[in-house]
């Protein structure tokens, strides 16, 4: 990990906002996980950044709105220097590299556009000059430097590499010649006893040499390889890919091990089995994972190809996972194999948004995107659809069953909440605001029910007459998009547009904690039985696990 966590361990990271405004650099100490200093000079986006080999200087590289190479001081926490990073008639720069040996030279390159900088710290500039490719033109993507500098490597969008000299700023030899790598080489690392780690757009992961580039070694990685890092001499090394996994790999033996993994898709739903926080299910995009809760370990993941999960369900005994589908079909799976049990095609016309389970096991509703309810009867051997209630205009949201099986409420986008007989099948009352409810949740004694959704509000409601009995303000932004409440309803946990986990206390209706973690909008949230942990689930992808702030 030597060039990208330097030895007096500090880590860069971007911090990118939606606004052209400028944007940060941190620098962070990574020993003691804290943050040193905010840089700021960018405007947009930041594409790359570099540290030289002595750690004095970092080097940052602007996108396309700000176009400029800009070098810092890391002692003074300042800018020394900085100039455009490419010439008028060609691309932007997109990858940047420092020398291994000086802390006064760099390469950056780009699209038609190969730089080597020399760092003049008594004037305070720095100084490019253009490398010469002839007639090859080529948009670079990843940039490597061998470790005397004698040679960097560029890997390019067209899967080949160029090998150029940095004192000469010539070409030095391109490969390979034949089977150039699949959709472009997106990462590429010099190994100190010769020869080069190629990771490719299309997940795979060859260690070769030059002039020839042909693999010596090679394994097929899933998901595109977005990053190479090396440690110690690249006896071993670590291995990011764009599917969210990250994989360690022995140089010897060139096997891979899968060592962290997450969902790389907006996370739709997060559910527990019914009694035990041991394990959770999540749904994302084509995958429907299940974790191990303390240890954070994938334990199965069940994948269906070009398919998106819309909300998942345990069977209260265990034995089934039920999941909603955008095709319109619920399938139920094993939860210990993976194995698909039984698929119930054309549940719903418009896929499938909401799905919940009974407690004797017997029944599975499911909402859709035309704002059906459909009651259907499990058997061993059969599915048979009981009953289609027709009342919403628009997608049902989500779907809470009340204990005795008995009732259940679904909320939708169309601005009611309607609450349901199961026996006799029918409405039992509907609850009108001026929202897109997005989720509900029954309080345990079953007299009230707490709602949620676009307008930023919680609303209690009476279920006897459907009457609002109080209303709070939710969020200051943002949608409310999950909410659970604890099983003895003393408090309940909010999270939505604004990133913010909240609890609160539910008689007094006030905010007790907040919890400050994701980066993207909260889709989910829930309390763990026994209300250990609360798991919330993002739209960037991320699951996070907090600790539930009172002892149960």
């Amino acid at each position: 990990m030597d060039d990208q966590i330097s030895s007096e361990a500090q880590v860069a990271e971007l911090e990118l906002d939606t606004v052209i405004g400028f944007n940060d650099i941190i620098l962070w100490d990574y020993k003691k996980r804290q943050l040193i200093a905010r840089l700021s000079l960018h405007k947009g986006k930041i594409e790359a950044l570099a540290f030289s080999p002595n750690d004095l200087y970092l080097v940052s590289l602007g996108g396309p709105d700000d176009g400029s190479v800009v070098v810092w001081s890391i002692a003074k926490r300042d800018a020394i220097c900085g100039s455009p990073a490419a010439g008028l008639n060609v691309g932007n720069a997109t990858t940047v590299v420092f020398s291994r040996c000086r802390d006064e030279m760099f390469v950056t390159a780009g699209n038609g556009t190969i730089r080597v900088w020399e760092l003049d710290l008594p004037n305070r500039k720095i100084w490019p000059t253009e490398c010469q490719t002839g007639q090859t033109k080529r948009i670079v993507i990843s940039v490597g430097m061998a470790g005397d500098d004698s040679f960097f490597y560029l890997g390019t969008t067209t899967g080949d590499i160029l090998k150029m000299n940095p004192r000469t700023k010539l070409l030095a030899d391109t490969g390979p010649a034949k089977d150039k790598f699949s959709l472009g080489v997106s990462a590429i690392r010099c190994l100190k006893m010769g020869g080069l780690l190629v990771g490719s757009g299309a997940g795979l992961l060859v260690f070769c040499k030059s002039p020839s580039y042909k693999p010596i070694k090679k394994i097929q990685l899933q998901g595109g390889i977005t990053s190479i890092t090396l440690r110690g001499e690249g006896h071993q090394f670590f291995v990011g890919t764009e599917e969210s996994h990250i994989y360690r790999v022995n140089f010897t033996d060139f096997k891979e091990t899968l060592i962290a993994t997450c969902h790389f898709e907006a996370v739709e739903d997060i559910v527990f089995p019914f009694g035990t926080a041991e394990l959770f299910a999540t749904c994302a995009k084509k995958d429907i994972r299940v974790w191990h809760t303390s240890s954070n370990r994938e334990l199965l993941r069940i994948t269906v190809p070009n398919m998106t999960c819309h909300g998942i369900d345990f069977m209260r005994d265990g034995r089934s996972i039920i999941s909603a589908w955008d095709d319109g079909r619920i399938r139920a799976f094993a939860p210990e194999t993976g194995r698909l049990i039984y698929v119930i095609n054309n549940a719903h016309r418009i896929g499938v948004t909401a799905i919940a389970t009974t407690s004797d096991c017997k029944r599975v509703i499911s909402g859709g995107g035309e704002g059906e309810v459909r009651v259907w009867q499990i058997g061993c051997q059969t599915q048979k659809l009981e009953e289609a209630l027709k009342e919403h205009k628009s997608s049902v949201s989500c779907i809470r069953v009340k204990k005795n099986n008995e009732e259940c409420v679904t909320a939708s986008t169309d601005g009611t909440c309607i609450i349901w007989d199961l026996v006799r099948l029918r409405r039992n009352q509907m609850i009108l605001a001026n929202t897109l409810f997005q989720c509900v949740c029954y309080h345990p004694e079953e007299f009230q029910i707490i709602t949620s959704g676009t307008d930023r509000k919680i609303a209690y409601w009476e279920i006897f007459d459907g009457s609002v009995i109080r209303e709070l303000e939710g969020s200051l932004s943002g949608a409310i998009n999950g909410m659970d409440i604890t099983q003895e309803g003393v408090h309940f946990v909010t999270g939505g547009n604004d990133h913010l986990v909240k609890v609160w206390d539910y008689n007094e209706g006030e905010v007790t904690h907040v919890g400050v973690g994701h980066s993207g909008n909260i889709t989910r949230i829930r309390i763990s039985p026994g209300n250990q942990y609360i798991v919330s689930v993002s739209a960037d992808g991320a699951i996070l696990r907090w600790k539930y702030p009172y002892a149960s």
